[in-house]
């Protein structure tokens, strides 16, 4: 019997871990703490709710198809914020909109492969990238990282074959946090154009990015749409996760082939989500920049609370963004770990093996955690409750 597109995958990570919370209680005096998930929990800000509003109410617009690549004025808004971030040329000829991030990184694989494909994916990978390549009959090459979290650009090199058709990266990291320095993005550029490759850089998390200024070069580079699909999401700056809008710029032939992917798909992203990440862009940069300073406080307060749990064995492996990654000192797999904090200590999080090819022990040591929708108490609470945990 023929296997079915997605028997290919494992079910997704997210929804697994939330069924561990089935028949278990959490006391009012020690509440769920959930970092399981990269995800604002709460609503946009006012301002922008009453935007949406006054759209779905006035606009009949809000309610009717629109163009396959987006609402224009979201892609001239977009090229220019780009060009103007990353200091080189975007016009809105080279930008899409799509329904959330996830379905720019689908669009962006089905035009670009063929079955039996292959890109390469550093791990730990994010999991619905290699979900989707599964679905695709597209070969997923795990590039293993070192203990700093960063992919090599050499040993990206030895996994090169014919059938290799893109580098995908993810910068700053899910799920590890680490933000990819400048040189090393640039030099997987230079690997992808000198072997006809594309580029995928994924910078979902760019709003929250430690760094001044442009975190690469990439679009200053001659022709640089050839070689880079940029994706990027509204979700987390504005919290409109629920409302699905993310990006892609590229080369506008390529754009005319995901074109055809987008339309048989959704036809075209939420009209009301768009206009929100348009009103967004042009009127909320200040709000976003109080946001990331809050969470550039909560990494703080993480880098904060790790040497007591150093002080057990626990090893900080990257930070950054919405993330930290760690490494557990138990003699046991990580799997089985992030089962038992949740009856054990009240906290659900991922665990390593979820980010990793099978087989690969690294996962079996390492936690996922998502700590942008704890504040500071939140954060002290968490290390609190891992510091009892004794297994």
């Amino acid at each position: 019997m023929t296997q079915t597109r997605t028997a290919t995958t494992f079910a997704p990570p997210v929804m697994e871990a939330r069924r561990w919370l089935e028949g278990v209680s959490f006391p009012p005096d020690r509440p769920l703490i959930n970092v399981s998930q990269a995800a604002p929990v709460e609503p946009p800000p006012q301002a922008l709710r009453q935007a949406m509003a006054d759209f779905a109410l006035t606009e009949d617009s809000a309610h009717l198809y629109g163009p396959v690549l987006g609402n224009p004025d979201l892609r001239a808004e977009l090229a220019r914020q780009i060009s103007d971030h990353y200091g080189g040329p975007v016009t809105a000829a080279q930008v899409a909109i799509t329904s959330g991030c996830n379905q720019a990184f689908s669009a962006a694989i089905a035009a670009i492969t063929g079955e039996g494909d292959e890109v390469i994916l550093p791990t730990p990978w994010y999991f619905n990238h290699k979900m989707w390549l599964d679905m695709a009959g597209v070969r997923a090459v795990p590039l293993p990282t070192g203990s700093d979290l960063l992919p090599d650009v050499q040993a990206a090199r030895e996994l090169l074959t014919p059938r290799t058709r893109a580098i995908a990266l993810v910068t700053p990291n899910n799920p590890g946090g680490v933000e990819y320095p400048a040189d090393l993005v640039g030099a997987f550029f230079d690997l992808a154009v000198e072997h006809g490759l594309r580029l995928l850089v994924d910078e979902t998390y760019r709003d929250f990015d430690s760094r001044s200024g442009a975190p690469h070069d990439l679009f200053t580079r001659p022709d640089w749409d050839k070689t880079l699909v940029h994706l990027y999401s509204f979700s987390k700056a504005y919290r409109l996760t629920g409302h699905r809008v993310g990006a892609l710029a590229a080369d506008p032939a390529l754009l005319a082939e995901i074109e055809k992917f987008l339309d048989t798909v959704a036809i075209c992203p939420g009209q009301i989500g768009q206009h929100a990440a348009l009103w967004g862009m042009r009127n909320l940069g200040q709000w976003v920049a109080g946001e990331r300073d809050e969470i550039l406080d909560r990494r703080a307060a993480i880098l904060d609370g790790m040497p007591a749990l150093e002080a057990q064995g626990w090893k900080l492996l990257g930070l950054g963004a919405y993330f930290a990654y760690v490494e557990h000192p138990f003699d046991i797999p990580s799997d089985e770990l992030a089962k038992r904090l949740v009856r054990e200590a009240g906290v659900l999080l991922l665990p390593g093996t979820m980010f990793m090819p099978e087989g690969d022990t690294a996962g079996t040591r390492q936690l996922r955690i998502a700590f942008a929708n704890l504040d500071r108490a939140g954060i002290g609470q968490l290390f609190d409750r891992l510091s009892t945990i004794r297994i």
